[in-house]
C-alpha cells in the first residue's frame, strides 16, 4: 500500500483514516493492517474487481447533460471511510433530535405558527419561501409528521468539529447507493468483514417499509405502498425501482393511479382497480397533483391531496415538507430546536451570513473572494458560488443576484473539510468528502448506522455529487477499541 506522501506533505485538513504523523486512527487500524497485508498490484486488481462488480450489479445514475449516454457506471472508492461507534452514537442522537424539531417546525408553521408569534422565527423568512404550500395550511398528518425521510449531509472541518452542512427533506436520495455500496465491499473483501467488526446497514429496507406502513389509513390490514416515481429518465430512478423490490412495494407512475369519486387513491392493475394506502413520492411537490399544483404536470396523479387531506392515504414526505429544506430556514434550526425541545443542539451549524440582513448581506458583499454563497433552494451543488476559487466576473455576477434577491442567498465560510485515502491510479491520496446519514421519523425515529459517504475524486475539489464528478466509499462503523 502507497501512500501519495508529496500531497499529505502540504495537506492541512482532518483526514479521517490518519493522523498527522500519518499513522492510522484507532478506527482504522484493522483496515490499514489488512491494505498491507496484500500483495503488491493486489490492490489496483480489487479495485478492478469492484467495476465489474457494479457493472454486473446495473448500479447506475442518470446525467441529463450527457443525452446521447443517459446511465453512467456508479463511480466508487474500494477504500472505506471508518468512524468509531461511540462518535458515531453522538451523530445519530443529534441527528434524531434535528428531525424532531424540524418536523414540530413545519406541522407549527401550517397550523398556529406559534414559532412566528413568539418573534423566534421571522414572518418575512417564511413569506419568502419557495417551499411554503398553501394548499397544506390547517393539516395535520399522521403523529404530526411531514419530513419522514431526511437525509442530512454532515461534514468535518479541519479542527474535527463535524457540522451539519444542510437538511434535505424533500426527496432525499442516495439511500440504495449506501446499500449497494455495502455490497460490493462485502463481495470483494470478504476477509475484513470476517476479521473486523463492522455494524450492519442492512435493515433500512424493513426500517423504511415500517415506517410507511405506520402511514397507513387502514390499521390491522396489510397496507398497499407505492414508490411514485417521475420515471426511467430521471436520474434517480434506479433508487427508486431498488427501493421497491427491496420493500416488496409496487413501483408506479402518476399514470398508473387514479383518484376515484370517493377520494381514494387506486392502482390500475390487470385484474382492476386496487386501493393504495402509502405513497412513497419521489417527485417534487409541484408535479404531484396537477389539480392543485402545476396544472401541466404529467407526472403526479390529479386528486392526490384531496385524498391526502381527507386522510385516505398516506405520503411521505408529505407535500410541504420542503418548507424547511431552505438553506436560509437552516440558519434558524439551532433555535428551532431550542424553542420546540428545550434542549441545546446537539450538532453544530456551520456559521452563516443571511443576505436578507443588511449588516450581513454587507459583510458577504465585501468577503466574496472568501464565502461560499447558496441559493435559498438549489440542490446537488448547483447555483452556487466558491468565492476562493471563482473569477472577478462571477463574484460580481453574484454580488448583483444577492443586491435583486437578498432573501434568496445565504453565506457560510469555506470549510476545510476532511479528506479520506482514495484509490488514485493505484496510490492512496486525499480527496475530499461528505457523509449523508439518513433518519425516518413517524411514531418512532431510526437513523442509519453510517450513511453515504460522497467523495471528490478530482484533487482538491470541493464538489462531491456525482452528477459533477463525484464518487463514493463505503461507511464503516466500528466497535471502539477495549
Amino acid at each position: 500500500m502507497e501512500l501519495a506522501r508529496d500531497e499529505y506533505a502540504t495537506h492541512t485538513a482532518h483526514d479521517e483514516l490518519l493522523d498527522r504523523a500519518l499513522q492510522p486512527r484507532a478506527a482504522a487500524q484493522p483496515l490499514f493492517d489488512y491494505l498491507n497485508s496484500l500483495n503488491d498490484g493486489e490492490l489496483a486488481k480489487r479495485q478492478q474487481a469492484v467495476d465489474a462488480t457494479i457493472m454486473a450489479m446495473g448500479i447506475t445514475f442518470t446525467v441529463y447533460s450527457e443525452a446521447g449516454n443517459i446511465d453512467r457506471v456508479w463511480p466508487f472508492d474500494p477504500i472505506p471511510r471508518v468512524m468509531g461507534r461511540k462518535e458515531w452514537e453522538s451523530i445519530q442522537a443529534g441527528l434524531k433530535q434535528r428531525l424532531r424539531a424540524l418536523n414540530l417546525f413545519i406541522n407549527d408553521l401550517y397550523n398556529e405558527q406559534r414559532i412566528i408569534k413568539d418573534g423566534v422565527f421571522p414572518a418575512e423568512v417564511l413569506e419568502g419561501s419557495g417551499n411554503f404550500r398553501p394548499q397544506c395550511v390547517g393539516i395535520t398528518p399522521r403523529f404530526g409528521v411531514w419530513a419522514h425521510i431526511c437525509g442530512t449531509d454532515l461534514v468535518r472541518d479541519k479542527d474535527g468539529t463535524v457540522y451539519v452542512l444542510e437538511d434535505n427533506l424533500r426527496v432525499p436520495s442516495g439511500v440504495s447507493y449506501m446499500l449497494e455500496n455495502r455490497q460490493v465491499m462485502k463481495r470483494i473483501f470478504p476477509e475484513v468483514f470476517r476479521t473486523t467488526n463492522i455494524l450492519p446497514v442492512d435493515d433500512y429496507p424493513m426500517q423504511l417499509y415500517q415506517m410507511l406502513a405506520s402511514l397507513s389509513p387502514r390499521e390491522g390490514e396489510q397496507p398497499v405502498i407505492v414508490v411514485l416515481t417521475p420515471g426511467i429518465y430521471n436520474s434517480a430512478y434506479f433508487e427508486h425501482s431498488y427501493l421497491a423490490q427491496q420493500m416488496g412495494a409496487y413501483l408506479v407512475e402518476g399514470s398508473d393511479m387514479v383518484v376515484g369519486a370517493d377520494d381514494i387513491v387506486y392502482m390500475k392493475t390487470i385484474t382492476g382497480l386496487q386501493r393504495v394506502d402509502v405513497i412513497y413520492r419521489r417527485i417534487d411537490d409541484a408535479f404531484l397533483d396537477p389539480e392543485v399544483f402545476n396544472p401541466d404536470s404529467v407526472l403526479g396523479t390529479p386528486g392526490l391531496m384531496r385524498a391526502w387531506r381527507k386522510g385516505n392515504v398516506g405520503i411521505a414526505n408529505a407535500p410541504g415538507a420542503g418548507v424547511a429544506d431552505d438553506k436560509v430556514v437552516y440558519a434558524f434550526v439551532p433555535e428551532i430546536i431550542r424553542y420546540y425541545l428545550n434542549e441545546e443542539p446537539i450538532l453544530a451549524n456551520v456559521p452563516s451570513y443571511l443576505c436578507m440582513i443588511e449588516e450581513q448581506r454587507d459583510y458577504v458583499l465585501a468577503n466574496l473572494d472568501k464565502l461560499v454563497v447558496k441559493p435559498a433552494n438549489e440542490s446537488g451543488g448547483y447555483g452556487m458560488l466558491i468565492g476562493p476559487r471563482a473569477t472577478p466576473e462571477e463574484r460580481d455576477k453574484f454580488a448583483k443576484l444577492i443586491r435583486n434577491d437578498p432573501r434568496n442567498y445565504m453565506a457560510q465560510p469555506t470549510l476545510e473539510i476532511s479528506t479520506a485515502p482514495t484509490l488514485v491510479d493505484g496510490i492512496l491520496a486525499p480527496r475530499h468528502l461528505d457523509l449523508r446519514p439518513f433518519v425516518l421519523q413517524s411514531d418512532q425515529l431510526y437513523a442509519t448506522t453510517g450513511g453515504l459517504t460522497r467523495v471528490a475524486m478530482r484533487k482538491g475539489s470541493l464538489v462531491v455529487n456525482s452528477s459533477q464528478g463525484g464518487g463514493s466509499k463505503d461507511t464503516w462503523i466500528v466497535e471502539d477499541a477495549a
